[in-house]
Formats: structure tokens, sequence, C-alpha cells
């Protein structure tokens, strides 16, 4: 049985953090096709289809960054959670950031998980790969009955 390739929409804005993100998602086990948009109002306009992303896939899951220009990543995971439409699609707040504040906002806005990107690129590169693992190959994401 053949599984269709994951649709994972990426809100980064560090080019290194993208690449390296990017880098160790193609070399997983899984199929992907990795969507980056680079702001939270970006991230919204990807996930409405609207203007240039009129064709964009419809994410199976969202890896999003918390301090972002333009709206940040709580904002977005909010909107995220408020529109009956998007709200089954996980959200992994993957981020610099290890403020209380933020892991505690994160969970209200009903952000699926927080997870502190580390330093090293070594344990950056297993972070995902783990991400990969448990959100991809363990556990049952909801059909995306939309793409």
């Amino acid at each position: 049985m053949t599984m269709k390739p994951v649709n994972i929409l990426l809100v980064e804005d560090n080019e290194g953090d993208i690449l390296l993100t990017t880098e160790a998602l193609s070399e997983g086990k899984i199929s992907n096709v990795v969507s980056v948009v680079k702001d939270g109002w970006e991230a919204i306009q990807f996930l409405e289809k609207k203007d240039r992303y009129q064709n964009a896939l419809s994410p199976d899951i969202i890896l999003m960054d918390v301090n972002l220009p333009k709206m940040n990543g709580h904002e977005v995971v909010r909107y995220i959670k408020s529109r009956p439409s998007l709200r089954h699609i996980p959200v992994i707040m993957l981020t610099t950031s290890a403020s209380p504040r933020d892991i505690q906002e994160s969970y209200q806005n009903h952000a699926n998980c927080f997870i502190t990107k580390p330093v090293e690129v070594r344990d950056f590169l297993h972070v995902i790969a783990s991400i990969e693992n448990f959100w991809i190959s363990i556990t049952q994401l909801p059909l995306n009955v939309l793409n």
C-alpha cells in the first residue's frame, strides 16, 4: 500500500532553521511535501488559499515558530483553532523560546504541542526526526477532505 505524501506547512522566518528543517524532513522515512511561509499573515493566506495560494495543498500538519513577523505564532494558532475548516490540523509550536509564558499561551490557544528548538544542529535534526516519527508515523492524522 502506497501512502500519499504528508503535506507539511512550515511557518518560519529564519532561513537557517528553514534549511535545517526541510533537509531533515527530506531525509526522513516518510514521503512529504513541505510548503514554507515566512510570516504569520502569509500562513493565514496559505491556509485560506487566498491570492497566490489558491492552489496550495491543505496541510496535514503545521510546524510554526512563535516569533514571526506581521502576526506572531500565537495569533496564527488562535486563528487556526477558531476556524472549523482548519481546527483539525495539528499545530506544533517549534521555537527557540522556552518562556513559560509562550508555552502557556500556546496551549491556551490549543496548539497541539510546544517544542523548544535545540541549539546544536545534531539535536535539532533529532527533534525533527522525532516529530516526524510521532506525528506522522505513530499518530493517526485526520483525513484532509479539503485537498
